[in-house]
């Protein structure tokens, strides 16, 4: 690997600065940890411990090798997201971007990804189980569970592909349905807001000494702010547990479902800033049809005093329909998978203090894409419009077959220091079945003329892929309230089947390698007094990078590096007072040069577009009565450029949200919601394509009120 190996000699100076950076940055650790520790011996305090499934079964977050961002239970109440984003970008080195209506673009500990090489680099996952299968992923997925009700969610910095595989690179978002033994037994939440939002949620629970059955559902009506923008949206979570002796047996169904209708993009430098522009919608005819059930199975049985078997079986399905409308021509997409799949552990202690995780993972999927374009394409340059025929461009199915093996082992030794190191083997299979005439000609077979149509169907073909992802990882304990810890990480992800069967131009098969990404952490976390705090600095070299070149080719050469650092407070002096702040100084840049799509060049150094250096938030959190607390949030996020070759810059935005929150008696709840409080105008999503700037338009200020009743 390139200057990043591990066992190599680390040299300072040069591209290597960052190591000299991570070296300060644990001095730094060092040096608060340890006049925290001073403060805490002194004051008898313990770190309270937060439970988490960041390993795939729980534990104590300072027993956490890594970096992990914990969003509790009644944070999800509190803010009431009517996006994923405004409840997951309140983790340190995450940035998701609101597109319209549900669909998003993701950023962890790297740029917002966006085109080829941009699916599958985060996974997505429930209770623990990832949402899509391995190769079939699709950027907007997170709006296929349900974050608005979740018992808690979970967001992973840095590679976990050692328990997770493939997809797990940059990180992982982990949304954990609430447990039907922690649900009232009834419950019900009305919600408005302006441009005719109405939200409804309901749950119930019913529970016993050997069985928990309980659920929740949610309806949305929005009738959307932009033009032309409204959606309609349900989500369902059901649960039930059984006990039986020392057995635990559980059952979850989820499904969501959504009609959208999308707004596009707004042209032209700053056009965010006026309202008339920012409300209007050049797309009208645009949607967004989806719908998606999961069933998920947990089996767990201590096999011995020493041995738990965990057998998690799923099945998944999913559908999506809807209009391209960011292309030349506008063709509609039509996607679809079905797969099951089973994930398997035992959790051994051996030796007394030696803990040892290890299993086997297997997937079997079949997924299918449908590329059709109405109508002659006339939206576009007379040269652009004659390589994009009417009808259709692909229909192809895939099968595919993934089984990987896994161990992990926790080694305490010298009292307060943990080795911790792990290994995953994963093969991928893909067999792809072209339905249609092979080549980059219309459907019918009539060429474009010239170099072809656009689009290129490969012929049938299969493709594997063999990966090894490796974990080590040291931590010491200070005491029981500070903890340092250092970690060397491989991730990795094999190609999607887009990248490899949605083909352009002459390219008739794309012979790409699977991704890979090696990260160093350093990092401490720990309570001093009223004062919680995490540190973390990382520097991550990609390999294997997945974009498309200036010949309209599908290319695995690309690299990248990624470094930065960081940090979570929360600071709570008195009862009715706490301030929590979170945020990250982070660049990624380029390490190569090409020539790509769109006629623009990379150069190595420069920065990668959409990837702003400075993310940062604030909560002050202030119980003003016995009944009632109020919380301000402040979201800051600095200036990125938004093209690769760094000639056009969106100069960022700060925003301000204010949620008050009224018990008024034991039963009823009611919760005021003010976002964008000095109605600031700003762009969610910014990017230069095309020859112009385009943006996703912020929302001005926007009330929202809810009331809940829950029984007991």
């Amino acid at each position: 690997m390139r200057g990043l190996r591990f066992g190599s000699t680390v040299h300072f100076g040069g591209r290597n600065s960052s190591y000299l950076a991570l070296g300060y940055l644990a001095l730094g650790c060092v040096a608060v940890t340890c006049t925290s520790v001073q403060a805490a011996e002194r004051s008898g305090r313990k770190v309270e411990e937060v439970v988490v499934t960041g390993s795939r079964q729980a534990e104590a977050l300072r027993d956490f090798t890594g970096s992990i961002s914990l969003v509790k239970h009644d944070d999800v109440t509190v803010v009431g997201s009517t996006h994923h984003s405004e409840i997951m970008n309140r983790a340190p080195g995450a940035m998701i971007q609101r597109n319209n209506g549900q669909e998003s673009l993701t950023a962890i500990r790297s740029p917002v990804l966006s085109g080829p090489g941009s699916c599958g680099v985060f996974l997505f996952l429930e209770d623990s189980i990832p949402i899509r299968p391995t190769g079939f992923c699709n950027v907007n997925e997170l709006f296929e569970v349900n974050s608005e009700q979740a018992g808690s969610i979970e967001i992973l910095r840095g590679p976990a592909g050692v328990l997770y595989g493939s997809g797990a690179m940059h990180g992982a978002i982990n949304v954990i349905p609430a447990q039907p033994g922690d649900l009232p037994p009834a419950s019900l939440a009305l919600e408005a807001g302006a441009d005719d939002y109405y939200r409804a949620k309901f749950g119930l629970s019913r529970n016993s000494d050997a069985t928990d059955i309980g659920g929740v559902v949610m309806a949305v009506h929005d009738g959307g702010w932009r033009d032309s923008s409204g959606i309609e949206e349900q989500k369902l979570n059901i649960g039930m547990t059984h006990r039986r002796g020392d057995a635990v047996l559980g059952l979850n169904l989820a499904a969501t479902n959504l009609n959208q209708e999308t707004a596009g993009f707004i042209q032209g430098f700053n056009a965010y800033r006026n309202e008339a522009i920012a409300k209007s919608n050049p797309n009208p005819e645009a949607y967004r049809d989806a719908y998606a059930v999961r069933l998920t199975g947990r089996y767990e049985q201590p096999l011995s005093e020493r041995v738990h078997l965990s057998v998690r079986p799923y099945a998944r399905y999913s559908r999506m329909d809807f209009l391209q409308h960011f292309l030349i021509g506008k063709p509609s997409e039509e996607n679809g998978q079905e797969s099951m799949g089973v994930l398997t552990s035992f959790d051994i202690t051996a030796f007394d203090n030696t803990h040892i995780l290890a299993g086997v993972d297997v997937e079997f999927a079949q997924g299918f894409l449908k590329e059709t374009q109405p109508g002659p394409a006339t939206d576009g340059a007379p040269a652009a419009n004659a390589i994009r025929p009417a009808g259709k461009h692909y229909d192809y199915q895939v099968d595919s077959r993934v089984a990987a093996v896994y161990g992990q082992i926790e080694q305490p030794f010298a009292q307060r220091w943990k080795a911790i190191a792990g290994v995953r083997f994963e093969y991928v299979e893909y067999d792809y079945d072209n339905r249609m005439l092979a080549g980059n000609t219309a459907d019918d077979g009539t060429p474009c003329g010239g170099a072809g149509c656009l689009y290129n169907r490969p012929a049938d073909r299969s493709d594997d892929f063999n990966n090894v992802t490796s974990k080590l990882g040291l931590s010491y304990e200070l005491n029981d309230d500070h903890t340092l810890y250092m970690t060397a990480t491989r991730g990795y992800r094999a190609p999607d089947t887009n990248e490899l069967y949605r083909l352009q131009r002459q390219q008739s098969a794309a012979n790409l390698d699977s991704e890979r990404l090696d990260s160093i952490e350093l990092g401490a976390r720990g309570r001093v007094g009223p004062l919680d705090y995490s540190l973390a600095g990382f520097k991550m070299e990609k390999d294997n990078v997945i974009f498309r070149d200036s010949n309209g080719f599908n290319v695995s050469d690309g690299r990248t590096d990624h470094e930065g650092v960081e940090y979570e407070f929360a600071w709570a002096p008195i009862d009715t007072l706490s301030l929590a702040l979170a945020g990250t100084y982070a660049k990624h840049t380029y390490d190569f040069n090409r020539a790509v799509e769109q006629g623009e060049t990379i150069v190595a150094g420069r920065d990668i577009d959409t990837a702003p250096r400075h993310i940062n938030s604030a909560r002050l959190n202030w119980s003003f009565l016995p009944s009632a607390t109020a919380e301000l949030e402040w979201i800051s996020v600095g200036s990125y450029f938004v093209d690769a070759s760094n000639d056009h810059e969106y100069g960022g935005h700060d925003l301000l949200n204010l949620r008050v929150s009224w018990q008024a008696t034991q039963n009823w709840r009611t919760i005021l919601r003010l976002n964008n409080v000095i109605d600031r105008a700003y762009a969610d999503r910014a990017d230069f394509a095309f020859g112009n700037y385009r943006y996703f338009p912020g929302r001005g200020r926007t009330l929202f009120v809810e009331v809940r009743y829950e029984t007991e």
